[in-house]
């Protein structure tokens, strides 16, 4: 084998490993957006709003800053489910700063992978509402019931007990007690 062909080699097995990182990181993203989804829907109705899912999304990426916005602090986490050291230094997934706050471009890809595979439904609401369906709930719950997913799930379950408000009355809360998550320039990584 040639120089050239062992170089091209080593490239192209390069873009197949990047283009599987990549799938996995957006099957992560919609795991969790869809995690987020089922415990927020309800017979009566689901998610309401990009807003909202934005914001509970922010507190679940950044489980030190939603630690600061529960009632207890710390003391607040069910058994198993506070942020470890490495989880209280770093961030599993970044978000942007955005006009109203925390913001993650791939929610339009992500919510439009969602529904499009009947994991998700948009409401009939004048704004975005998401619920899950019946397919997308199971699917939840057997993503829940996994050890890489159960701490994920609890905290979601945190997040209904204590965040489960408006989209602006949440914004509202992350900009008076979090101002340091958003006193930065539009665009930047939080």
């Amino acid at each position: 084998m040639t120089h050239s062909a062992d170089l091209e080699t080593a490239v192209a097995r390069m873009r197949i490993q990047r283009r599987q990182a990549e799938q996995r990181e957006v099957h992560y993203h919609e795991a969790r957006i869809l995690l987020l989804i089922s415990q927020f829907t309800t017979p009566k109705g689901g998610l309401d709003g990009l807003t909202k899912l934005a914001k509970l999304d922010f507190l679940l990426r950044y489980p030190a800053m939603l630690e600061r916005l529960l009632p207890a602090g710390e003391a607040s986490w069910p058994e198993g489910t506070a942020p470890t050291p490495p989880e209280r230094l770093a961030v599993e997934s970044r978000m942007t700063r955005y006009k109203y706050g925390p913001w993650d471009q791939r929610y339009y890809s992500v919510l439009g992978s969602l529904a499009a595979r009947g994991l998700i439904v948009y409401g009939n609401s004048a704004r975005a509402e998401f619920r899950a369906t019946p397919q997308g709930a199971s699917a939840a719950a057997s993503l829940a019931a996994t050890p890489e997913w159960a701490v994920v799930a609890s905290r979601i379950k945190l997040l209904k007990r204590h965040f489960n408000k408006s989209g602006s009355a949440l914004k509202n809360l992350i900009y008076d007690r979090l101002p340091d998550a958003v006193d930065r320039p539009w665009r930047t990584e939080i």
